[in-house]
């Protein structure tokens, strides 16, 4: 018995690549025998398409047919430098007589301004004569017995001229009158067939796949190969998705479950004819032999025992019948799809409602005005009538498929499957399964569908964690961030969590890079020349390109305007971790509305770095409540700069040195007024009252300022810190009355009776607070389950490192599986 090898695609570009396939077709045929179907040259078949449209339309084709001239001839010529032996006239010869009859046909079409379906038949087939012209000339040149047979005169089809089906029993009794030689290649174009009337037909576009397995099936041949440019089959596009697996097995039905959803690589029709004669495929790759490749036989694989792959069926359109005619009405279902088979259309799924009211179904959007148009003529006394309701379609559909025999015997596959997609907020427009539970499919919007397949691989097939990150504001917190994910990156990775950065914006610009930016490079001079803002929309479209499972807005600013965006960006599908305190000391209805739109559009808002930088302190504060605790009183030093000052006046600095010392070591903001008013505690004890269940405003903490009402803290910072010694005396005078008494000065905020406060207190040795200095953070909360000795959290609560630590930390529990803990 022979092998069947089909060669197309890139595996037929050019000279070398036809040489290729001789070298892998001569080792086949040296094992078993061989025959060879080819496609038609890479490229050619789409100017033969495109030559007919531009006849029909009466435009200029003579650039095109030079190209497909200029195409076809190269190779002969390459090949007649690169070859001894190499007939070449008669191959020259046999492409000038092929083009002459080209030139015929278009000249008819302009004048009919149309083209007869058996005419672009002939037209569109002549890429795949050329082409097994090609290699036998090869062949011969090499010595190989070989010998081209014409499929009109061995394959039967019916059908469509243009999208044929083979009639297996009346080829194979056709073929039996083979008569060909152990020693000889047999050569066959592919996409070719003959109707009764012996016209040529053809088999669909890129349907010599399907002349490979009807080949293979009319000679009982060993196993048919279908050659191509990638190792096999995947369990997604890796095209689309990263890390997709190589298939080792698939049995026949995962096969035209694949292929019948989109899965590229295959033919829908190959699968078939193998199928039926029991026949072994072997997909492989012209450009790496080795690889083993993907088989496709009865038999299954050891290693993928549950899912096989997700396939694809992009640009499609769902009609949705409906009406009180539909419900109990026999025949009804049947009359819709017997006028949308009449109009030779395809029908790709189907679901029907339990309560019989509606039938749904997906065609692809070519056919959408044409199955509109016979379903209205059809129907249109039941429409008058109100019988059925006006025929509804939604259209930019996608049709996302799983596909397994294992599906059958696995509990869960399915809940697992819609938790992919609600985890990607891609809805489902419709789902159907059939009754084998070899597949399930969801319609979905065609937009989102790239998103929904790496989603979904990342689920069923690898263990890898994606988390899509935009950073706003690259002052000192954002660039320690930066450069704490990229000294990070690669560890990450080794734990299966990978952590890009999409995108990165100042108050300028947001500079957004495919494939994520690169942290080693100068983003930093690309960002300054980016022209590009930040908004919403931006963001948005964005990560719909790219596909982007599990974006998270990082807020490293102090900006009002970005903190009023966030429930913008929730909705838009981003997670938001943030330092920025500003969102959650709005107004109360925004707090709640910040919670709210979090729950509904699953998205995480993140904000343990707003109070104590690293420290967890709202984690730890809301675990209590959830567990049923209740705030009895609290108080803190929240402020790591004024932790630093207060530190730096035990050791007998002044107020205005201690000052000083902390804004030189960027304990302070760059104006330290905005640490010495009080205002970043006030904003952070009203974070942690409202975590605690208690419903203030920022105007309801009385706030009592470092610096004394009688001080002109007027002017640019300069002048602030040129007045500030006038007030070393007063505080040298607090101070000493304070270490009179045993006691130490520290800024506290306070929560006690419901009522909140920051002020300065004396407090002695006994006090949780009085050891706290040099930038630390100490809180107490008192609580019915802390007494009477308080819950202390303490650690260092001021600097860009520790700040940007707690970011990272909120940004790691973005990732799926971290959400559902």
């Amino acid at each position: 018995m022979m092998k069947v090898l089909k060669f197309g695609g890139s595996s037929l570009a050019d000279a070398k690549r036809y040489l290729r396939v001789k070298e892998i077709s001569l080792a086949a045929h040296e094992e078993a025998g061989a025959g060879v179907v080819l496609s038609a040259p890479k490229g050619v078949t789409n100017t033969l398409e495109a030559l007919c449209a531009l006849a029909e339309q009466g435009k200029n084709y003579e650039v095109e047919f030079a190209n497909l001239k200029h195409t076809l001839t190269s190779i002969a010529a390459e090949l007649s430098e690169t070859l001894d032996n190499f007939d070449s006239d008669t191959l020259n010869a046999f492409i000038t007589t092929k083009l002459n009859e080209l030139v015929k046909h278009l000249q008819g079409i302009a004048l009919l301004k149309c083209s007869p379906t058996p005419i672009t038949a002939q037209i569109l087939s002549l890429g795949e004569y050329v082409s097994v012209n090609i290699f036998s000339a090869i062949l011969s040149a090499h010595g190989v017995k070989n010998l081209i047979i014409d499929p009109v005169e061995y394959v039967v089809a019916e059908g469509d001229y243009l999208d044929s089906l083979a009639d297996l029993s009346a080829s194979r009794a056709r073929f039996a009158d083979l008569n060909a030689d152990a020693e000889t290649v047999v050569i066959m174009p592919g996409f070719v067939a003959a109707n009764e009337d012996g016209e040529k037909v053809t088999l669909g576009r890129n349907g010599s796949d399907y002349s490979a397995a009807i080949l293979a099936a009319c000679v009982d041949a060993e196993c048919c190969e279908i050659w191509t440019d990638v190792d096999g089959v995947y369990n997604a596009d890796p095209r689309q998705v990263e890390g997709a697996v190589l298939l080792d097995k698939l049995t026949y039905q995962e096969a035209m479950e694949l292929s019948y959803f989109g899965a590229k690589v295959l033919h829908p029709k190959t699968i078939g004819p193998i199928a039926q004669y029991s026949i072994p495929c072997l997909i492989r790759n012209t450009l790496n032999p080795a690889a083993p490749g993907t088989l496709i036989s009865h038999e299954a694989s050891s290693k993928w025992v549950q899912v096989k792959g997700i396939s694809l069926l992009e640009n499609m359109t769902m009609f949705n019948i409906s009406g009180p005619g539909m419900k109990g009405m026999v025949g009804m279902a049947a009359r819709v799809f017997e006028v949308i088979s009449n109009a030779n259309i395809s029908i790709s799924l189907i679901t029907q409602s339990s309560s019989e009211y509606s039938i749904s179904f997906c065609i692809n959007e070519k056919d959408q005005e044409r199955a509109k148009n016979v379903l209205e003529d059809a129907f249109a006394l039941e429409i008058d009538n109100h019988v059925l309701e006006p025929i509804q379609t939604k259209e930019h559909l996608a049709i996302v498929t799983l596909v397994g025999d294992g599906m059958r015997h696995s509990k869960g596959l399915a809940a697992k499957f819609f938790s992919a997609l609600a985890q990607a907020r891609v809805n489902n427009v419709a789902i159907a399964q059939g009754s084998s539970e070899r597949s399930i499919s969801t319609v979905v919007e065609g937009r989102k569908a790239k998103k929904a397949v790496k989603v979904i691989h990342q689920n069923f097939f690898s263990n890898l964690h994606t988390i899509d990150a935009f950073l706003v504001g690259c002052g000192t917190v954002g660039s320690e961030l930066l450069q704490q994910i990229n000294r990070q990156q690669e560890k990450l990775l080794q734990r299966n969590i990978s952590l890009k950065v999409f995108g990165i914006a100042n108050s300028k610009a947001v500079l957004l890079q495919q494939g994520g930016i690169d942290l080693q490079s100068d983003w930093q001079s690309l960002l300054k020349v980016s022209e590009q803002k930040l908004d919403t929309e931006t963001l948005q479209k964005f990560v719909h390109e790219q596909s982007l499972v599990n974006p998270v807005m990082i807020d490293c600013t102090t900006s009002d305007k970005i903190a009023t965006q966030y429930l913008e960006f929730m909705e838009a599908g981003f997670h938001i971790v943030t330092p920025n305190k500003k969102a959650n000391t709005m107004d109360m209805a925004t707090y709640n509305e910040l919670r709210q739109v979090a729950q509904t559009c699953n998205r995480q808002f993140l904000y343990e770095t707003t109070v104590g930088a690293g420290l967890p302190v709202i984690d730890n504060l809301q675990k209590l409540i959830y567990a049923g605790d209740e705030l009895v009183q609290f108080e803190g030093i929240l402020s790591g700069s004024l932790s630093f000052i207060f530190g730096k006046l035990d050791e007998g600095f002044s107020l205005s040195e201690a000052t000083k010392i902390a804004r030189e070591n960027g304990f302070t903001e760059p104006d330290p007024r905005d640490d010495l008013s009080g205002m970043d505690v006030a904003r952070k004890l009203l974070i942690m009252a409202r975590e605690a269940g208690l419903a203030m405003e920022l105007d309801d903490i009385q706030i009592e300022s470092v610096l004394p009402e009688s001080f002109d803290s007027s002017g640019d910072v300069e002048q602030f810190m040129a007045n500030l010694p006038s007030l070393d005396e007063h505080f040298a005078k607090l101070i000493g009355d304070a270490k009179e008494q045993g006691k130490v000065l520290r800024y506290v905020g306070s929560i006690v009776d419901g009522k909140c406060a920051v002020k300065m207190l004396a407090v002695d040795q006994a006090h949780p607070l009085y050891a706290i200095k040099d930038g630390e953070n100490a809180l107490a909360i008192h609580s019915h389950y802390y007494q009477p000795i308080p819950f202390v959290i303490r650690g260092y609560g001021a600097g860009a490192a520790v700040t940007a630590a707690g970011v990272f930390a909120d940004v790691l529990r973005t990732m799926p599986w971290a959400q559902n803990i």
